[in-house]
């Protein structure tokens, strides 16, 4: 087919400049190979970014138009399917990584192997790593030294070993965090601020700056918070190796007659159509869009979807629903809270993570002291929206509330998926992503336990009222996207292998979270440090001539 442009080919294409693309282009640029990224948003700059809450949350600057990227929901394959607005990731180069507050916490060794733990868990498809702990925790280093991360190693002490001490120092306590940390110590739990991607003094070139509750959702106008835009991606700009290409929706990936990947077709910002080839081809658009690519690039070769002979692809979805405890203090005995004073998110605890079965649940979760919000769009239970009552709640309550959340560590099931949908199309005729989800009952219990736990803490913090949000089911309210594509030593039970390359194409990587066979934490970092880690593989591999990798299967 004759494309309106075809430029030369490359050694490798990336698809997605977020958190593991980005990761990736660094690595593999620095090790000498031609790199193009093709990134479905724009190069946004620093100066486009601020503190307007409008602009950033109602008018959705850098999320998803869910008129032109829409996407459905099922809870199972009876019920009806729905446009819904379903962890959205932001579009554009840096993805996740420039709205996230940046809570950067490492996995913990028990993530890496729950069903050696757990065994067959009914109604859950637990699967243990194909990697260790001790494999990804020089990478884990990697990540938070380049990228600039703070924290103190050994205040949580749940955290696994690590080699090195963070390279900036923790975020100073904000109201919430101290009020957090001493609630804790009163109950004998142990606490920790959390470790941030925000650099607290000067880094590689980069300069601390006032950091304020206007960060979760916001770009930064400046340095401080570390996203892949600000970092990653000028970095591997610098070898003169990467070619971006912002503005581009890719419609499929291609194949050579063997089977092999042989690049992409994508549609560029003038509406051309491409076709761009290259030696390896990575993924990284987020476990959903990646899932929903590999299912879109269809052929006789794979008639099911690319790399999708196992049938696993799209399956075992995980997203952590974010529910929360709200405790109100009494302003004529307490000092105000200020949701928009120091950083969003400070305290954490590791204290309920792991599986404590006399709770009558597996597993358990992160939780983290924070805001309820900024002042436009903080989250109240039966909050009035407008007039004077409205006006009378948020000065009454803004500045005296606060809430300790939860990301429910939910558990995989094979039901729970990633398709194309049959009827709804995006802007550009294509089907869009379909999930079908059912909270398993472990998930309701764990996550409704943990918030009478919060609840407990925001009493011995003082609180005079406290208000449960209990979760019901997943809703998609995180952008924590996992396990669409689980790599495992298996074929007929994962897509990817140890080094995230399909099992069924020799020349094809997926390192966003689709590889994840389960997490609890916040999985930016843990897919950062997994990213560098295949990408030194992909280079010292593919780096010397493809015929090495396909012989060293």
């Amino acid at each position: 087919m004759n494309y309106a442009h075809k430029p030369d080919p490359v050694d490798v294409l990336i698809i997605g400049t977020g958190a593991t693309g980005a990761t990736a282009a660094k690595v593999l640029t620095e090790s000498g190979l031609k790199v193009v990224a093709l990134e479905r948003g724009p190069w946004l700059k620093p100066e486009q970014f601020s503190g307007d809450e409008l602009k950033f949350l109602n008018r959705n600057y850098i999320w998803p138009d869910e008129k032109l990227k829409p996407r459905t929901y099922r809870p199972d394959e009876n019920a009806q399917t729905v446009v819904r607005r379903f962890s959205p990731t932001p579009n554009l180069v840096g993805g996740g990584t420039v709205h996230m507050s940046g809570w950067f916490p490492r996995a913990a060794k028990s993530d890496f192997m729950l069903h050696t733990l757990h065994g067959d868990v009914p109604g859950a498809s637990l699967a243990d790593w194909p990697i260790t702990y001790e494999e990804l925790e020089p990478y884990y280093t990697k990540v938070e030294w380049e990228f600039g991360v703070s924290g103190k190693g050994g205040l949580n002490k749940y955290e696994a070993p690590r080699s090195k001490e963070y390279p900036c120092p923790p975020m100073p306590l904000s109201p919430y965090g101290k009020v957090f940390h001493e609630a804790c110590s009163k109950l004998g739990y142990n606490s920790f601020p959390m470790p941030q991607a925000v650099i607290t003094k000067e880094h590689k070139g980069r300069k601390p700056s006032n950091h304020s509750g206007f960060v979760q959702q916001f770009g930064d106008p400046t340095s401080g918070r570390s996203s892949t835009l600000h970092t990653f991606v000028p970095e591997a700009l610098s070898t003169g190796l990467l070619e971006l290409r912002p503005d581009t929706y890719v419609r499929e990936i291609t194949l050579h007659k063997d089977g092999r990947a042989k690049g992409a077709i994508y549609i560029d910002e003038n509406g051309r159509e491409v076709e761009q080839e290259a030696s390896i081809v990575i993924l990284a658009c987020g476990a959903i869009e990646s899932a929903r690519l590999l299912l879109a690039s269809k052929s006789n070769l794979f008639p099911d979807g690319l790399a999708n002979s196992s049938g696993q692809v799209g399956r075992n979805v995980t997203f952590h629903e974010y529910i929360f405890a709200i405790g109100l203090f009494d302003k004529e005995i307490h000092d105000p809270l200020y949701g928009w004073a120091g950083s969003y998110v400070n305290g954490a605890s590791m204290e309920f993570y792991e599986t404590d079965q006399s709770r009558g649940h597996i597993l358990g979760s992160l939780i983290c002291a924070s805001g309820l919000g900024l002042p436009v769009n903080w989250t109240f239970p039966g909050r009035p929206t407008w007039g004077k009552a409205a006006k009378d709640t948020d000065r009454e309550l803004f500045n005296h509330s606060m809430k300790i959340g939860v990301l429910v560590n939910d558990l995989p099931r094979e039901t729970n998926r990633v398709e194309l949908d049959p009827e709804v199309k995006d802007a550009w005729g294509l089907p869009v992503a379909r999930i079908t989800h059912t909270a398993h009952p472990n998930d309701i219990r764990q996550g409704n336990w943990q918030v009478d736990k919060n609840i407990e803490i925001l009493k011995a913090a003082g609180a005079s009222k406290t208000i449960p949000v209990y979760m019901e089911g997943i809703n998609g309210n995180t952008c924590h996207e996992q396990g669409t594509a689980r790599m495992g030593n298996d074929p007929s039970k994962s897509v990817l292998n140890k080094w995230c390359r399909a099992h069924d194409v020799d020349n094809l990587y997926v390192l966003d979270g689709s590889f994840l066979p389960n997490l609890g934490v916040n999985p930016t970092l843990t897919i950062m440090a997994n990213a560098w880690r295949c990408s030194e593989y992909i280079a010292q591999v593919h780096g010397k001539g493809l015929d090495v990798a396909v012989q060293a299967r």
